[in-house]
């Protein structure tokens, strides 16, 4: 496989993950707020997942079957992460996820960057259609980021200990 190949592939294990996670979030975090941003976005992730299948076909590029199954067992794996809490979510899990999910986003838009800038010496990329995927993932992006923090305060911010003369 040429190098080229690999780089796609591998940016489509983490486009599955990706994915994976968001739906995840999306049917299992505590919040209507945060559920109602995340499934439009999970769908949005599904589509430039799709466009990155659709990309790698016109370039005559293989898919890896075995480099999707990593994305998805790497998401479901990252799901068995230390959280403080045996049986149920942390508060913590959705700060963290989102964090996952905004490097996700930023690795995308280093793809979408770096076929762009491929567009210019390769007729089968659609540079405007590349430009279109780049300002979606910098849109995603900033979603992202807000969702995450307004997360911050409310989970990182310690309890008050009571005063000695409250006890």
């Amino acid at each position: 496989m040429n190098l080229l190949g690999i780089y796609l592939n591998d940016h489509l294990a983490a486009a599955t993950g990706g994915v994976e996670r968001a739906r995840h979030m999306a049917r299992s975090t505590a919040g209507p707020e945060l559920a109602a941003a995340l499934e439009p976005l999970a769908a949005e992730l599904a589509e430039d997942r799709g466009a990155l299948v659709a990309v790698m076909r016109r370039l005559d590029v293989p898919v890896r079957a075995y480099k999707v199954y990593a994305g998805r067992l790497a998401e479901r794996l990252g799901r068995l992460k230390g959280n403080g809490r045996i049986v149920r979510r942390s508060p913590l899990s959705p700060l963290v996820e989102l964090e996952a999910l905004r490097l996700e986003a930023e690795g995308r838009a280093a793809l979408w960057q770096t076929l762009r800038d491929l567009a210019d010496r390769d007729e089968r990329l659609d540079p405007d259609h590349l430009d279109r995927l780049l300002e979606r993932t910098r849109r995603q992006q900033g979603a992202l980021e807000e969702l995450r923090r307004r997360r911050i305060v409310p989970v990182l911010t310690p309890e008050p200990v009571p005063s000695p003369a409250s006890r």
